[in-house]
């Protein structure tokens, strides 16, 4: 079962439609001080995969140096029934996404 860390701008409520992944927050863990590449450090030491809607982040460290990967979900809103509309590509990408590679979801206004 992959680990996957939400970050703290997702909804926690996502994760009753992910039960295939074994989801923590960062909240939960303690983490939510953490600047991004402190984040990772932590990350990659307990997860497969940081699901995040920051966008920066690729911009704002080298991803490929971190034994974990990375799902970036790009929408223009946060709330659940809007996350809901990509489940199928969110499942695919948590599933295959490789440490220190990226995965962008794009969802449409």
């Amino acid at each position: 079962m992959r680990r996957v860390l939400f970050d703290e701008n997702l909804p926690r409520q996502l994760r009753r439609d992910l039960r295939e992944f074994a989801i923590r927050t960062v909240q939960e863990q303690g983490w939510g001080s953490f600047k991004n590449g402190q984040l990772l450090r932590l990350t990659e030491t307990t997860f497969d995969v940081l699901l995040t809607a920051d966008r920066r982040m690729e911009y704002q460290q080298n991803l490929a140096t971190f034994s974990v990967g990375v799902v970036v979900i790009v929408t223009p809103s946060l709330r659940l029934e809007v996350l809901l509309t990509v489940l199928p590509e969110l499942r695919a990408a948590l599933s295959n996404v490789k440490p220190g590679e990226l995965i962008r979801i794009k969802i449409e206004p």
